[in-house]
């Protein structure tokens, strides 16, 4: 077996708990137990950082040589909201799903959470998202990308949406707004690769949340490699 690319990612963890059903005892635990034994497995890259705070930044003590110490992120606990894809949750009353994403970095470098001065117009708002997009996508090298972008009311909860956008995509469905970012980013001509061509992305996925009374829209946007997202979910 060949590894799609050499990243393994960053594993992002997002749950949905039924409305009779409680977390079980050990719950986290359990499932950073099974992240590290599934980065074990596949092998994953080695990529944690050792050392304290000013270490890990720094960077000075090297790196673990197990797959299984890279951590995940903290975990998302999701809702059926009113957001674009939150609309979409839902999971029987006494089950649990659990949906993992792995992250790689060079999408993290590329991406960006930033306000937008939206003077009431959304053109204003996808407009700068777009711009951003086309700047990073040409800078990308992995593309065909599959772009994830959130609109909501803090840097956190725009990435959050952004994220749950990544977990809760469909290529087969996408919405006018979705259809509209795919087009306007394959005029770009930056093709698979950078190499040139129609095809720079395959869709996107872009998730609206609640907004508040305010001349500011945050925007989180991503522009997700060929090899992204890479998601897995199941419930029990």
């Amino acid at each position: 077996k060949l590894p799609l690319c050499d990243d393994t990612g960053i594993p992002h963890v997002l749950i949905e708990l039924g409305q009779e059903r409680e977390i079980p005892k050990g719950f986290f635990n359990e499932i950073n137990i099974g992240i590290a034994q599934g980065l074990d497995n596949l092998p994953g890259r080695p990529m944690a950082v050792k050392g304290n705070d000013i270490e890990r930044i720094e960077q000075s003590q090297g790196l673990y040589n197990e797959s299984n110490m890279m951590k995940p992120a903290s975990f998302l606990i999701e809702e059926k909201d009113e957001s674009t894809y939150g609309r979409l949750i839902g999971v029987d009353d006494d089950k649990i799903r659990i949906t993992i994403l792995l992250e790689g970095g060079g999408p993290e470098i590329r991406a960006k959470t930033y306000r937008v001065f939206h003077k009431r117009d959304s053109d204003i708002v996808f407009g700068e998202a777009l711009d951003w997009l086309k700047e990073s996508l040409s800078m990308l090298g992995c593309t065909p990308s599959i772009p994830a972008i959130g609109v909501g009311r803090t840097h956190f909860e725009a990435n959050a949406l952004m994220i749950r956008a990544m977990a809760h995509g469909n290529l087969s469905n996408q919405s006018d707004i979705e259809k509209y970012i795919a087009e306007e980013l394959n005029k770009t001509n930056i093709g698979p690769l950078g190499l040139g061509g129609k095809t720079t992305v395959l869709g996107s996925f872009v998730n609206i949340g609640s907004q508040r009374a305010s001349g500011v829209r945050i925007v989180a946007a991503r522009p997700a490699c060929f090899v992204e997202p890479r998601v897995s979910s199941f419930e029990f």
